[in-house]
């Protein structure tokens, strides 16, 4: 009995107190940049509880319906400059705005989607690569999204604006974490949530029972995509502008990386690849480049002054230990 409720309440024992991170002056040397609620390390938070909502947004397409796509990207940038066009070229207001980026949300995977699944498995995947490229061109090539240099955002509101407000930021990105995680979690629960999960296992299966797996694929894409445009808003604010970095195959190929490292298709795997693979990513850096990095031999030094490599490494030791990701750690340490 007291098992289950632990089971039933953790999470809102969890986000309880990350709700209140901003309030705590507790100090973690060697993991973050300061102490709890200082802004650099609310800016580096808020940043792993972005990049965790995209993870299970993008969980939603590989993980629950068994759709590898490499044109996930497309819509976190859609999001991103279509909010950032709207205000700063178009010097429209924030509620316009948001909805001008919803639009986009719902209306690009729509029509996308629409073409991109009339195939399957690897021809899908290099479907999604090429609308992927074509919009990263667009965006590097175009004068209105700022090319290469990408586009600063004019009028950040006034909540968001100044180190001050860092916390807002951190509380913004908790609030799409949770947002897409409530969503995520209902959809899979439900009737077409079943369906996805049957056409990951047996498609044909799905068409023997007379249903149509093309909708539910559909389905399952648009509301990926569109969780992911919101994303993009919130990576605009967090961020303070748009860049093209976001519009590259490398970015979602990040999100296939955290969703298999924390466990494709398991219920709070791809929240914690991609909260881990974030900070490594993040913290690394500064790592690499350090005094203690520096003054190691050159076979040692070489290898740790690479931030992808060891975050490579870590992911091919997670795959070939953990082939259930790290989701699978609560399955190995319940037989034992």
């Amino acid at each position: 009995m007291i098992t289950g409720t632990l089971k039933r309440w953790w999470p809102l024992a969890v986000l309880a107190l990350l709700v209140v991170v901003p309030y705590t002056t507790l100090s973690v040397p060697g993991v973050l940049p300061g102490g709890l609620n200082s802004p650099g390390s609310l800016q580096l938070l808020a940043v792993c509880l972005l990049f965790a909502g995209f993870a299970v947004t993008y969980d939603l397409l590989y993980g629950h319906t068994g759709l590898l796509s490499f044109g996930h990207a497309l819509y976190v940038a859609a999001g991103s400059y279509s909010a950032n066009i709207a205000v700063t070229k178009l010097h429209w207001g924030w509620g316009p705005a948001l909805a001008a980026a919803a639009g986009v949300g719902l209306l690009l995977p729509a029509v996308l989607g629409a073409v991109a699944l009339r195939v399957r498995g690897i021809a899908f995947a290099m479907v999604t690569l090429a609308f992927a490229q074509v919009g990263s061109i667009l965006v590097m090539s175009a004068r209105i999204t700022g090319g290469e240099e990408g586009l600063s955002l004019s009028d950040i509101p006034a909540i968001f604006a100044g180190v001050a407000n860092t916390a807002n930021l951190y509380w913004l990105a908790l609030a799409y974490l949770v947002v897409v995680v409530v969503v995520v979690r209902w959809s899979v629960e439900s009737e077409p949530g079943r369906v996805w999960r049957a056409i990951g296992d047996n498609e044909r299966r799905v068409t023997v029972l007379g249903l149509s797996p093309y909708r539910f694929r559909l389905l399952s894409y648009v509301l990926s995509a569109f969780l992911a445009t919101l994303g993009g808003v919130v990576h605009l604010l967090l961020l303070g502008g748009s860049t093209p970095q976001i519009t590259t195959s490398a970015f979602t190929v990040g999100l296939l990386v955290m969703t298999v490292l924390g466990g494709a298709g398991t219920r709070w795997g791809a929240l914690l690849g991609g909260v881990l693979y974030t900070y490594l990513d993040q913290r690394l850096s500064s790592v690499a480049g350090s005094g203690v990095v520096a003054g190691l031999p050159a076979a040692v030094r070489l290898p740790l002054s690479q931030p992808q490599f060891i975050l490579g490494a870590l992911f091919v030791m997670v795959v070939y230990f953990l082939p259930g990701g790290l989701a699978g750690l609560s399955r190995k340490w319940r037989r034992a």
